[in-house]
């Protein structure tokens, strides 16, 4: 009898060490990191949610503009709003994405001026007057932004050509008010590469 609780007693560590080595052994598969096409994967389908959330804002119009780099599982938001629902509704939305375990919001939000308003109407006006640079300022997501910072305009976003481009130029400095004009408009050929 005494010889037999031996014996269960070696079955017995025996079996626990299996189990060991098989739990050792699934967690090791578990943790074995991705490989390069699977991350390539997450990532551009991480990326694909994150511009869909962001386009898909309720107040999100044509005097914000918003952008994101994806690194790992961390999001950084960047760009300029009018509204600080907006910004805290990007960060919200993208927190919420499967894949997504930090967002950093780097979103700047415009201070509330009527002289910025008043340049952000005009320039808009004078854009959708002029040549076929309406066309860019149409949609729900329009491909051209017109972001003003205390007098101070930039022009975010894509159009069809560098004609179209230097155009927009000419007509924001044209607006009246406006204190200096960075444009930052990208041709399709460019977009393309960015």
């Amino acid at each position: 009898m005494y010889k037999g609780k031996e014996e269960m007693r070696t079955i017995m560590k025996k079996m626990l060490a299996l189990a060991a080595a098989v739990v050792i052994a699934s967690s090791a598969v578990v943790a074995a990191p991705k490989s390069a096409n699977e991350t390539e994967q997450s990532y551009q389908q991480v990326s694909k949610q994150v511009r869909h959330e962001l386009l898909t804002l309720p107040y999100f119009g044509v005097f914000d503009n918003l952008a994101y780099k994806v690194e790992g599982s961390t999001v950084t938001l960047y760009g300029q709003v009018v509204r600080p629902s907006t910004r805290k509704d990007a960060e919200r939305r993208v927190a919420k994405i499967k894949g997504v375990e930090r967002v950093v919001n780097q979103i700047e939000v415009l201070p509330l001026s009527n002289f910025d308003d008043s340049i952000r109407i005009s320039t808009y006006r004078a854009l959708a007057r002029t040549g076929g640079l309406y066309r860019y300022l149409m949609g729900a997501n329009p491909s051209v932004r017109i972001i003003v910072n205390r007098g101070h305009l930039t022009l975010e976003g894509v159009v069809a050509n560098s004609g179209d481009r230097n155009l927009a130029n000419i007509v924001a400095n044209s607006v009246p008010g406006v204190f200096s004009v960075t444009n930052h408009l990208r041709t399709d050929k460019d977009a393309e590469a960015y």
